[in-house]
């Protein structure tokens, strides 16, 4: 089912997101994490590249994995990242004859090793281009990233959110946020979106923090900012990480709490490919009397 009908039939939704695993031990975390978390019925779950497209095939094949085995509606991300137009046209090609019917349409991180992103001679240069191109000659439903905090490589606020209005204006049906902690930043990014004309649904990207080190090298990759008093609680238990566990899946309980009771159209979970987090905080929300979070 395309998430753009997904998201008009069932508000609030929640979808998780995966990563291509690259070793056994890795393929056996994902199928636990997918086998507990098709319990709770989410509306969608994403799989995710690695840097540079590392995946690519991969994630096509987990895609298709979730919706023919676990009968889980799936969206393939997919950047323009390393790859000429025709490499980019047979990719989607492939993902259409899956039976894939939504896909994120991303530009895309540098290859591991590389810190400036370069554009194949024979490709694309931005995501909106991927967007026009795709909803041109193809029949998926398309998603977009969106960044509460900014894009690490826009000049300013303004800019960030004059192409986000020209991947809406392209085709983009609903938009992701990149992770964020604060949920200030997410309402004034959604009040400025409106202004802007952007009328699509945005639903927020939830990172559980459950390893201190690991999220503040994302956290700093992604130039996204910790409020100050979490900040300092995380600092306090880093070393413990059961403690860092339980403050991060308390603080992302909070965080949907209000994010949903302010009417975010969903969470989205970066799950890391491993359920208890994720579940501890869905049976919160519902413990909380939000019902529809339950499953359908």
């Amino acid at each position: 089912m395309r998430i753009e009908h997904i998201l008009t039939e069932r508000q609030p939704v929640f979808s998780f997101e995966f990563f291509p695993p690259k070793t056994e031990e890795g393929e056996s975390n994902l199928r636990l994490a997918l086998n507990d978390l098709k319990d709770d019925e989410p509306a969608f779950v994403s799989v995710t590249y690695g840097a540079g497209g590392s995946t690519r095939e991969k994630t096509v094949d987990i895609v298709k994995s979730i919706k023919q085995e676990y009968g889980i509606e799936a969206m393939a991300h997919f950047s323009l990242v390393g790859q000429s137009v025709d490499g980019l046209r047979r990719q989607l090609e492939e993902i259409a004859e899956a039976g894939i019917e939504n896909v994120l349409a991303l530009r895309g991180d540098p290859p591991q090793g590389e810190s400036e992103w370069i554009a194949h001679p024979e490709g694309l240069h931005y995501s909106v281009e991927l967007i026009e191109m795709i909803k041109a000659e193809y029949d998926f439903c398309v998603g977009a990233a969106c960044f509460p905090e900014v894009h690490p490589d826009a000049t300013s606020p303004e800019q960030d959110m004059q192409y986000l209005k020209r991947k809406v204006d392209a085709g983009a049906s609903f938009l992701i946020t990149q992770l964020f902690f604060d949920n200030v930043d997410y309402f004034n990014f959604v009040d400025e979106a409106r202004g802007a004309g952007i009328d699509v649904p945005i639903i927020p990207g939830i990172w559980p923090v459950t390893n201190y080190g690991q999220i503040k090298r994302i956290a700093d990759l992604c130039k996204s900012r910790f409020p100050e008093r979490f900040e300092s609680e995380l600092q306090e238990r880093k070393d413990d990480l059961h403690a860092v566990t339980d403050l991060g899946v308390a603080y992302a309980t909070l965080q949907c709490i209000e994010l949903l009771a302010k009417g975010a159209p969903g969470i989205h979970f970066y799950t890391l490919n491993r359920s208890p987090a994720t579940r501890a905080i869905l049976a919160a929300l519902r413990s909380w009397g939000l019902p529809a979070l339950s499953p359908a």
